[in-house]
This record gives structure tokens, sequence and C-alpha cells, in this order.
């Protein structure tokens, strides 16, 4: 089993930053891949980044040079720093996590291949 639980959302004016933090307990937090998603209101929970147990990552097009997500093994804790936040921006942001490797390749951005999930945190950039 592996608990998830993000945090650092908040509102922000439009080209602000924030970080947000995942702690991680349960099972080996350096053995598996770790994902950030998204979530509009009315709108499917989208892929935004993904970071490997080796440090290898993926980005989706709409937050590349602005996001970057990372891991630090030692806390049992990933981060996604966000950078020249926009309107389009706001959403649930939720963690996940990948413990059988299913995110590999070229499904690393689809929800179905992370089996752990965070409750969220919300980010709000007003346009």
């Amino acid at each position: 089993q592996v608990q998830l639980v993000e945090s650092g959302g908040g509102l922000v004016q439009a080209g602000a930053s924030l970080r947000l933090s995942c702690a991680a307990s349960g099972r080996a937090f350096s053995l598996y891949y770790t994902g950030w998603f998204r979530q509009a209101p009315g709108k499917a929970r989208e892929f935004v980044a993904r970071i490997s147990a080796g440090g290898i990552v993926y980005y989706a097009n709409s937050v590349k040079g602005r996001f970057t997500i990372s891991r630090d093994n030692t806390k049992n804790t990933a981060y996604l720093q966000m950078t020249s936040l926009k309107p389009e921006d706001t959403a649930v942001y939720y963690c996940a996590a990948d413990t059988n490797g299913r995110s590999r390749g070229s499904t690393y951005d689809a929800p179905s291949s992370y089996d752990y999930w965070g409750q969220g945190t919300q980010v709000t950039v007003p346009s």
C-alpha cells in the first residue's frame, strides 16, 4: 500500500509560482514512478508530468518549460515546481504513484497506468 498526500496549492496571480509537494508513505518510494495530473471543472483528468525512479522526466506540452518535477528519495517526497502560472493552469492537482511499471514507455501519461492517488490540492489562477 502507498499513501500520498499533496500540499502547496493555493490562489495566486497569473505569472506567479507555486511548489506542490507529494509526501509518500508505505512502500519504498525510491522504487516507483511518480506522476502529477490535474483536473479542471468539467474536464477529464490530464497528465502534467512524471518522474521515474531513476529521474527520467516527461512533461505535457502545455507545461513544458514552466513546470519542473523532481523527487527527494531521502524525504519520500515528490515536487512540482510551477512557474509563470496561467489561468488555464487552474485545476485540482493530483499526485499519483505507479508501483508496477505500467507508466514505462508510451503509457506514462495515462491515468490508468497509476495505481495510487492522493486526494488532490487546488490551484487557482484568476483571469
